[in-house]
């Protein structure tokens, strides 16, 4: 019978997103280098079985701890018992900055007095980020969709 995890599916369940596991081993490698696809799945299972033993130390650290979720602490703990206590400076500054860009996020979904916003200036605000959007998938194009449309449509004319 296979192990089971703790939401119920086998390990061999748990994976990455080959599509961006991909991306990231290219960009690590010089651009003159090739990884063979079974080189590739074997890095992406390295992967998850790192991701999963440090997930499972964290878990018996936040136990010990008598704590029911785990916390960054946890992890930075693990990494050092497990004899990864070199990487843990880089891992906290990578949280700091996920803090930082966290923190953004929310403050740019709330108006300047700190109150959420209404449903008016969600609509507003969507309506301006789809705006954006369509303007660097048309090259810079800005205005409405349709006046959009006629802008291209005069481009390709000319």
């Amino acid at each position: 019978m296979e192990t089971m995890d703790i939401v119920g599916k086998t390990k061999e369940d748990a994976s990455l997103p080959k599509a961006t596991m991909t991306k990231i081993i290219k960009e690590m490698l010089p651009p003159d280098v090739r990884v063979a696809r079974d080189t590739q799945d074997l890095l992406i299972e390295c992967c998850v079985e790192f991701i999963n033993l440090i997930s499972s130390e964290s878990n018996e650290i936040c136990n010990r701890e008598e704590k029911r979720t785990i916390a960054p602490e946890h992890v930075l703990k693990a990494l050092q018992v497990l004899g990864f206590g070199e990487y843990i400076e880089e891992v906290y500054a990578a949280y700091e900055q996920h803090k930082l860009e966290t923190v953004d996020t929310v403050r740019a979904g709330k108006c300047s007095n700190g109150a959420e916003m209404t449903e008016e200036e969600a609509l507003a605000e969507q309506q301006r980020m789809f705006a954006e959007a369509r303007a660097r998938m048309n090259g810079g194009l800005t205005g409405p969709p349709k006046q959009q449309d006629a802008e291209a449509e005069q481009t390709l004319n000319s």
